[in-house]
């Protein structure tokens, strides 16, 4: 199994000028603990996650302090003294990164050796995809599910049903990741709205050899500004 059969495609990235109020922000948005982060050419450039923007915070009662006065604007009164005001600032940059065709092992191996949670997936320097515990966790419990005879089948449709997401979700810069097992698609992510994903379940239902679609989308709306 490759970085590529199990990665959420289309992973949310932010800039280095963005504030940590916005990386904080999307982060809740869209439920994920870490981003990517890209120049204005889209190159990758470093990666911010929730512990970054922690700190060395520990204990329920001082990070939700923590993240009350990030998303504040500096109005709750902060546990410790804010250590940076950007992204940029703030972020990891040398970042451990895989290709679509890393295999799921060499991934498991890097995040153990590394003490991370997500891995970007690249293609040259531009971000394609993310692989994270969850999505790891899910891949490898469909693997053990399916009968060997399926498994090229299946990941046939998966590589389908991506191309087809990815045509209607470009642009819009949504994360979703796609599960397959005997012609079955789910799909899990987080949305901007209810329009796309409705357009993004449709979308995976045209695909030739699609039997059903299982509809995880879940809408957030966004709070900032």
């Amino acid at each position: 199994m490759k970085a590529a059969q199990v990665m959420t495609f289309g992973a949310a990235t932010i800039k280095p000028e963005a504030s940590i109020r916005e990386a904080a922000r999307m982060m809740l948005d869209y439920r994920i603990s870490g981003l990517p982060v890209v120049d204005d050419e889209g190159n990758l450039v470093g990666i911010i996650t929730e512990g970054d923007l922690l700190g060395g915070v520990t204990g329920d009662r001082q990070r939700r302090r923590w993240l009350e006065f990030i998303l504040n604007d500096g109005s709750a009164s902060p546990p410790q003294p804010p250590r940076a005001q950007s992204v940029g600032e703030l972020m990891t940059r040398q970042v451990i990164t895989a290709t679509e065709d890393t295999p799921v092992q060499e991934i498991v191996k890097q995040m153990k050796t590394n003490g991370i949670k997500r891995i970007p997936v690249v293609k040259g320097n531009k971000v394609v995809g993310i692989v994270s515990r969850s999505d790891l966790l899910r891949g490898l419990a469909l693997e053990a599910k399916m009968m060997p005879s399926a498994d090229a089948e299946d990941y046939a449709l998966r590589d389908r049903v991506l191309q087809k997401l990815m045509e209607e979700g470009r642009g819009t810069g949504v994360c979703v990741n796609v599960l397959v097992q005997q012609g079955v698609v789910e799909l899990r992510g987080a949305m901007p709205n209810q329009d796309l994903a409705a357009r993004l379940v449709a979308a995976a239902r045209q695909v030739p050899g699609v039997k059903d679609v299982v509809d995880r989308l879940v809408v957030v709306q966004s709070t900032t500004g």
